[in-house]
């Protein structure tokens, strides 16, 4: 098939080109470089640079002709959309429409949505699956909501069907290595662990140790990055076999805590990776897991990689070099 990736040279993009060229697919590359790296631009893609705000560099790349778009070139920072909700509004809301829009136009059918566990917002229930209220509490999360919205729309309306796929926690690097450039400015918890153990921070800020959890810090479900590649892949195969849309949860259903992930990355790494307790953050529950019977069910999908170990050593190898 023919793909093209906006946002394809970003940290997830990165990995879910890997998995379309390991499996013989075109992939093609639209990325402006706000945050993804020209080294991480994979031999055998065909690279378009330019923005999701950029309509019309967009249509000429659209107008190419493709099998399915997947949509990576959203900002991801929850507290930065907090902050700066203009930003996140005109990127996540205005561009990710542009690239809808501009689907419809150049009649590309299928539609695949980097989407996010933060539309939920709060647990009501854990494990957290596709029918649990969406109650987004920070506007990255709301931005996403808005897309799956506008894409149950369009598939109504224009028949284009699409496959919004609700992240948990991504992390972790190809096994392989083939990803040479790093995250710039992460905010997430396993990269600023390892920056911390190679010196680049002073410490590592552990947002409360008082949660009603075994060791008092939240837990959190972590899959790895190269499973959540795979989804990308069998979401497209599903878009091509069967039509129709579909949303799902990846997750590993496995909760880890701050201390273990910050355990294992002493061991893994031989450093006494120092630390502080700090007062919790404002919005953060202390427990968040997935459900991904579904993915499993209708995508034939599991979380093959996604144990705390391969996490952590595959993160640990990309970082030390």
């Amino acid at each position: 098939m023919k793909v093209l990736l906006c946002g394809g040279a970003g940290y997830i993009g990165t990995h879910v080109a890997l998995a379309f060229l390991d499996g013989g697919h075109r992939v093609g590359i639209f990325d402006d470089f706000s945050s993804g790296l020209r080294e991480n631009v994979q031999a055998g893609s065909t690279l378009y640079e330019g923005s999701i705000l950029d309509e019309r560099a967009l249509d000429e790349t659209l107008s190419e002709g493709w099998d399915v778009v997947v949509h990576l070139a959203a900002f991801k920072a929850a507290g930065e959309s907090m902050m700066n909700p203009s930003k996140y509004a005109h990127n996540n809301i205005t561009g990710s429409l542009n690239i809808i829009r501009l689907c419809e136009k150049h009649a590309v059918k299928n539609f695949i949505l980097s989407s996010s566990a933060a539309v939920y917002g709060e647990p009501v229930h854990l494990p957290i699956d596709e029918k649990h209220p969406l109650n987004p509490m920070n506007y990255y999360g709301y931005t996403k909501q808005v897309i799956e919205e506008n894409l149950r729309w369009f598939h109504s309306l224009t028949g284009m069907n699409y496959v919004s796929l609700r992240y948990f926690n991504a992390a972790g690097y190809d096994r392989e290595g083939r990803m040479k450039g790093l995250e710039r400015n992460p905010a997430n918890l396993i990269p600023v662990v390892m920056e911390t153990a190679l010196g680049r921070r002073q410490r590592l800020d552990i947002f409360g140790d008082d949660y009603p959890t075994a060791d008092g810090t939240g837990i959190r479900d972590y899959v790895h990055v190269t499973d959540l590649a795979d989804a990308h892949v069998k979401g497209a195969e599903y878009l091509l076999e069967n039509a129709t849309s579909l949303t799902v949860n990846l997750g590993s259903e496995e909760g880890l805590s701050v201390k273990e992930i910050l355990d294992e990355a002493k061991r893994v790494s031989g450093i006494d990776i120092p630390y502080r307790i700090s007062a919790r953050r404002e919005g953060d529950p202390a427990k968040l897991v997935a459900s991904s019977t579904l993915a499993r069910q209708v995508l034939g999908w599991t979380a093959r990689h996604s144990s705390l170990t391969e996490i952590i050593e595959t993160t640990w190898k990309a970082y030390k070099g």
